[in-house]
């Protein structure tokens, strides 16, 4: 395995820390709204953001995250197909540039939600949590209720209309669990928030770019037992990329923790992962804000990724598990 980075689209902090870490692949999120540019759905777009990390560095492996609105998608709602037609053309660009990754997610509406983002941690970190009481009396979202068996009709339409060009172009699609894990949220279905919905989304296509982004916290969140889970869908040739990441709680009440302190064996799901054969993009994720910087950007922190990201590295090395920065093999 090899560790990763999720940096801005723009050369900022996170990216001069990224290199003194010695990260050597990126993972960005390039919505026009973050870039003020055209979305990677135009080819000189995309170029020119991979031409922009190679020059500090950075191999730009993959993307993550929503890079077109795609609430039309999602909602099935008309012009869903026009919508469709522009991922399609970034698939194909991705191929061509040669970025094999694209983790994504299927989350309605609310994407990624916490009710706090300033929960107390060791020496006074901030972290983010979830409490589903918060939410008690809460109006629903502009979307309305949306029903399980509507998300599931939509996101079916969605994987027959990309898969067959991911494949061709040579890009995995990594499906991101919901977070937080619960149905419904606000009246909106969250179809991905228990493995059994996992299983079934993979079985609805047998193609080698159908598979997952193991989302460590989510699943830890949703009870499973992460190990054998990870067994599973490394069997099946479904693993494709790792958040590292730890929470304590359950779906409906749950908080970030360090990388460090959480319950999870942190080191023995390490060595797990090199024992199941897992050669992808491991980053660390929902990090603790730390003395010296603001809470604005809440789990995604600099001094936070710092201290994690060399927590990972120190595991990996005390290990023995070898990072390969160089001539990775893309199938």
């Amino acid at each position: 395995m090899f560790i990763a980075d999720f940096l801005p689209s723009k050369p900022d902090l996170r990216w001069q820390l990224a290199q003194q870490m010695g990260v050597k692949h990126a993972i960005a999120k390039l919505n026009p709204t973050l870039t003020g540019r055209a979305p990677p759905s135009d080819i000189d777009v995309l170029r020119k953001a991979q031409t922009t990390f190679k020059e500090s560095g950075f191999d730009l492996y993959g993307l993550e995250g929503d890079q077109i609105n795609m609430e039309r998608i999602k909602q099935g709602k008309p012009g869903r197909d026009e919508d469709l037609a522009s991922y399609c053309q970034m698939l194909h660009n991705m191929g061509e540039l040669g970025i094999p990754l694209l983790c994504y997610n299927f989350m309605a509406q609310i994407g990624w939600f916490r009710t706090r983002t300033d929960i107390p941690e060791r020496g006074g970190a901030l972290a983010s949590g979830f409490d589903l009481e918060d939410l008690e009396g809460a109006s629903l979202t502009e979307a309305g209720e949306i029903s399980e068996e509507q998300m599931w009709e939509n996101y079916e339409y969605f994987i027959d209309a990309i898969l067959s060009v991911a494949e061709k172009a040579g890009v995995q699609m990594g499906l991101h669990p919901d977070d937080p894990p619960i149905s419904p949220l606000l009246g909106i279905s969250r179809i991905f928030s228990k493995p059994d919905n996992i299983r079934r989304a993979l079985s609805l296509s047998d193609s080698s770019s159908h598979g997952i982004t193991f989302c460590q916290g989510c699943y830890t969140t949703m009870g499973a037992d992460v190990a054998a889970l990870a067994s599973e869908f490394a069997d099946q040739g479904k693993l494709f990329f790792i958040h590292f990441r730890d929470v304590v709680g359950t779906p409906s009440q749950f908080r970030e923790t360090f990388h460090d302190n959480g319950p999870t064996d942190m080191p023995a799901m390490l060595r797990h992962y090199r024992k199941i054969g897992f050669k992808g993009p491991i980053r660390v994720d929902h990090v603790p804000t730390l003395a010296g910087e603001s809470n604005d950007d809440p789990g995604y922190g600099a001094h936070g990724r710092l201290f994690a990201t060399g927590y990972l590295k120190g595991i990996l090395d005390t290990l023995g598990i070898q990072e390969i920065n160089e001539n990775i093999r893309r199938n």
